[in-house]
Order: structure tokens, then C-alpha cells, then sequence
């Protein structure tokens, strides 16, 4: 498979972002940011050091910043496959290349990361919640993935162009594997690391897990048409 691109949906990480494109430029990846509406510089000091950004004028949430992402990369055919990761400095990119290899050797539609193993530093409410998600989506798309929230993943541009996404927020990373597995894809995980610090995560898990039930009945699940 070609060297994959990376897409990073970022709102308000100018703290971070620069940082983490100037690593992933080093390493030869193209590199696309997802500019969510920030009104802190984190286009800018994502495009000062090589990536290009893709820029919403006002803030739309994760889901739409991911939707405008998917849609430049996806028509760009040096690519086969693209690597989703946080602006926010948690995903270690080192574990990149374990995402590339897991898809290459088992020809994956989409590899999701896996954070589940070590959860020591991660809320007790988000963990819940993930191990709940997990298991609900586990079941419905027939497949065992282990962290269905963690939104460090790699997927092929052919999956993308079989699914339509409609989801704005956080609810994007279920929405997609929810259609990928109706689509008939592969999905496969693979451990990853997260470095927890002092920020307070934007996830709120009672929201979230409305947005959660809401997409399911969208999408058919919840409906007994899925």
C-alpha cells in the first residue's frame, strides 16, 4: 500500500498542533488539517510548518471538520488510505506505523487503535462509557473491535467511498464504523498508546451517548431495519 496521508480535526490546538506537524513532515507524511473554526492560530501554525489546511469558518464540531477532510483526501490519488489522528498531542506517532502494518497484513478496510488495555489514566466515566460503545457496536457490526471511541485510525480511501457520513460531532467515529461494517468492510484493531494530561476533554459522555442512541435509530439500528 501507498504511504497514507494524515488528517488531523483540530480546533483551538495551537499549542500543540505545530509540534506535532513539523514530527509527522519528518517523517515524510503529507499532512492535512481539519481547522475547525479555531480562533487561536492553529491554522497558521499548522501551515508554518507544511500542512495543508482545510478551513471552516465557524466552529461545526469534529464530525463536520472529519466530513471536509475525507472529502479533500479522498479525491487525491496519491493516496490510498488515510490516518486519522487528534491535534491535542495524546496519539504517540510512533504508533502509526503499528496501524499501517496491521492493515497491510490483514488487508483491513480500517484499523482502529485500541487504548483499552491501559486504562489507568483515563476517567472511570470514560471508560465505562467506552467499554459500553464497544460492546453495543461489537455486537451490531458483527465484528470485535475493543475501542470503538478511539479516534486514532487508519482507513482505506475505498472504504470512504463506499459510506456516506452525516454526523457533526463526536459521533462521527461510531457513524463510521457503523456504515463501513453494513458496507461490508474489514475492520481490525490494534493497540496504541494515549498520553493523558491536565485538559479537560471536549467528550461529554452523557451527550455523546444521546447522539450515540440518535445515530443508531438514523442509521436503522435502533429501529430493527439495521
Amino acid at each position: 500500500m501507498k504511504n497514507p496521508c494524515i488528517l488531523i480535526p483540530s480546533y483551538n490546538e495551537s499549542r500543540t498542533i505545530g509540534d506535532i506537524v513539523r514530527k509527522l513532515r519528518q517523517r515524510n507524511f503529507a499532512v492535512f488539517v481539519a481547522d475547525d473554526g479555531s480562533a487561536d492560530g492553529t491554522a497558521d501554525k499548522a501551515a508554518a510548518e507544511g500542512a495543508e489546511i482545510i478551513k471552516s469558518l465557524r466552529n461545526m464540531g469534529k464530525g463536520a471538520a472529519l466530513r471536509a477532510g475525507f472529502l479533500r483526501v479522498s479525491n487525491d490519488a496519491r493516496f490510498d488510505s488515510v490516518v486519522i489522528m487528534d491535534g491535542d498531542d495524546q496519539h504517540d506517532i510512533d504508533d502509526i506505523a503499528h496501524l499501517i502494518r496491521k492493515c497491510h497484513e490483514t488487508g483491513a478496510d480500517i484499523v482502529v487503535g485500541n487504548r483499552m488495555a491501559n486504562t489507568g489514566r483515563m476517567p472511570i466515566v470514560r471508560v465505562l462509557t467506552n467499554r459500553f460503545m464497544s460492546y453495543l457496536l461489537s455486537k451490531i457490526s458483527g465484528q470485535r473491535i475493543p475501542d470503538t471511541q478511539c479516534g486514532f485510525r487508519i482507513i482505506r480511501i475505498s472504504a470512504l467511498k463506499k459510506i456516506t457520513l452525516e454526523s457533526s460531532n463526536f459521533d462521527i467515529d461510531s457513524e463510521i464504523i457503523l456504515k463501513a461494517a453494513k458496507a461490508g468492510c474489514r475492520i481490525e484493531s490494534v493497540p496504541v498508546k494515549t498520553v493523558y494530561r491536565d485538559e479537560k476533554s471536549r467528550i461529554n459522555p452523557f451527550v455523546d451517548t444521546l447522539r450515540f442512541i440518535r445515530l443508531l435509530l438514523r442509521t436503522g439500528y435502533g429501529s430493527g431495519r439495521g
